[in-house]
């Protein structure tokens, strides 16, 4: 039977995408563990990947990408949410579905592949070829049951979690705790990405005043903005309150507008910044 195979990087991404034959149908499904329908997506494609054999040559093939970890790939594929699917064949996009709806997932398979021979259950629901004719069971508000495999780490510590109300004001209060604040992995001293390390060397180019918060020092800051922001990967770059995106929206702003952070910009001169705390900083 087929699997779901987890990608972790655009390498890996890269060697499977070669390897596979041109008649292969690849089923490319983007997620993140911060999105709660991602999980019941992971179980469906989990389990329809299974009632697939695998074939010489292979028919089909099934991978999962997180959207944050593989942003170049995600920006193929035009990923602006999760959970997202893309049906591809010989390199040409078939289909691409956004959403939780099971339903709609399985008849796209089914669409493009050779249907599985025999029907698979999901939690007692059967999942059965659409091309028989016969009726098959709308899993849009299928749940994970208690016997399903995990599909996200549980929580590393018992520390109750800010509930969502209190959670936003605090964000919106930190995205403007600075007239131009930078949410980045790591510090500017040390910034723990590549993007977030070229948006520092972008800001401190142009002499721009700016404050920073550390995501990684705060997992409910990083997981809530990315819902209070509707923007899934970091750095985020806020002026005024405002999103204005990451890394390349950032270089796209400036690249039209030469003077666009040039009312932030100050003489060259440090103020030092801590982390976890907005402060500002300066090239």
């Amino acid at each position: 039977m087929s699997t779901l195979i987890e990608l972790k990087t655009e390498e890996e991404w890269n060697q499977h995408s070669a390897s596979v034959p041109p008649t292969t149908l690849q089923v490319i499904y983007f997620k993140a563990e911060w999105a709660a329908p991602c999980k019941q997506m992971t179980i469906v494609l989990q389990t329809l990947a299974s009632s697939y054999p695998v074939s010489e040559p292979l028919s089909t093939s099934w991978v999962a990408l997180d959207a944050e970890d593989v942003p170049d790939v995600s920006d193929s594929f035009d990923v602006t949410a999760v959970p997202f699917l893309v049906l591809q064949r010989n390199g040409q996009v078939l289909e691409t579905v956004s959403g939780s709806d099971a339903m709609k997932v399985r008849a796209a398979i089914e669409k493009h592949a050779n249907s599985p021979s025999t029907g698979t259950a999901i939690n007692g629901a059967t999942i059965t070829p659409a091309s028989n004719g016969s009726a098959a069971k709308n899993l849009s508000s299928y749940a994970p049951a208690p016997q399903d495999p995990a599909t996200a780490p549980e929580p590393s510590t018992a520390e109750i979690k800010e509930d969502k109300e209190s959670l936003h004001k605090r964000l919106s209060s930190l995205v403007k705790a600075a007239p131009v604040m930078l949410f980045m992995k790591g510090t500017p001293s040390a910034p723990q990405c590549g993007f977030s390390r070229q948006l520092v060397a972008l800001l401190r180019e142009n002499s721009v005043k700016y404050g920073f918060f550390n995501i990684l020092a705060d997992d409910e800051v990083r997981q809530g903005l990315k819902e209070f922001a509707d923007w899934p990967t970091f750095p985020q770059l806020w002026v005024d309150g405002d999103l204005v995106g990451g890394l390349d929206i950032v270089k796209e702003e400036m690249g039209n507008d030469p003077d666009f952070l040039k009312p932030y910009s100050v003489a060259k001169s440090t103020t030092a910044a801590t982390p976890q705390q907005p402060a500002t900083a300066t090239a």
